[in-house]
C-alpha cells in the first residue's frame, strides 16, 4: 500500500519486487534471514540470528525452499503474464511498509543489482536507526521518515497494520498499469 501512493504521488509505474524473511522456528516473526525472488534469487542468511536460535541446516534448507516457492506462486499471482519491468539504467525506488532487521531489504537490493539499475534508493516509513545505518551501504539512498533507536516491530508504529489481501495487490498493480 506504502508502494501504491507513493507511485501514485509521483506518477511513477508500480511493480512488485518480492522478498520474504526467513523465520525461526517455532519463533516465526524473528528472521534468520531472507530470500528475494528474481531470475537469480538472492538469500541472505544472518549467522548471528542462526547460531543463537540454533537453526540447523537442515531447517535453513528447507525453509528458503518453502519460502521460494511462495514467492514464485505471489509473483504468478500478481503479476500474471506480465513480465517484470526492464530496471537496466533506471532509478529504482525500492519502497518497504516498514522495515525491522533489514534482511528482506537486503536480500532485494542483491537481486536488484544483478538487474543494472542507475541507481537503487530504497524508502521506507519507518526502521531502526542501525538498519538504516547498515543498509546504506547498499543502495545509493535510504528514505526513511521514522528511524528510531528504540525500535520492537514495525507494527508499533502504525495504529492498524493489516496484511495486504492479494486481490488488493492485484487491483493496485493493474490500477498502475
Amino acid at each position: 500500500m506504502v508502494a501504491a501512493e507513493i507511485a501514485l504521488a509521483l506518477h511513477l509505474p508500480l511493480d512488485i519486487f518480492l522478498s520474504h524473511k526467513l523465520g525461526v522456528p517455532g519463533h516465526e516473526e524473528l528472521a534468520f534471514g531472507a530470500i528475494a525472488a528474481g531470475n537469480a534469487p538472492a538469500r541472505y542468511l544472518d549467522q548471528q540470528v542462526i547460531r543463537e536460535t540454533h537453526v540447523s541446516p537442515a531447517d535453513i534448507d528447507r525453509i528458503s525452499a518453502e519460502v521460494a516457492q511462495l514467492l514464485d506462486r505471489r509473483a504468478l499471482l500478481y503479476r500474471g503474464d506480465r513480465p517484470p519491468r526492464e530496471l537496466a539504467g533506471q532509478t529504482v525506488l525500492l519502497v518497504d511498509d516498514g522495515i525491522a532487521t533489514g534482511a528482506s531489504a537486503y536480500a532485494a537490493i542483491q537481486v536488484l543489482r544483478q538487474m543494472h539499475p542507475a541507481m537503487i534508493v530504497l524508502a521506507a516509513p519507518v526502521a531502526p536507526a542501525s538498519t538504516c545505518a547498515w543498509l546504506r551501504r547498499y543502495v545509493d539512498r535510504v528514505v526513511c521518515l521514522h528511524a528510531p533507536h528504540s525500535f520492537y516491530s514495525v507494527g508499533q508504529f502504525f495504529r492498524s497494520f493489516p496484511q495486504l489481501e492479494d486481490q488488493k495487490i492485484i487491483d493496485l498493480l493493474r490500477r498502475s498499469n
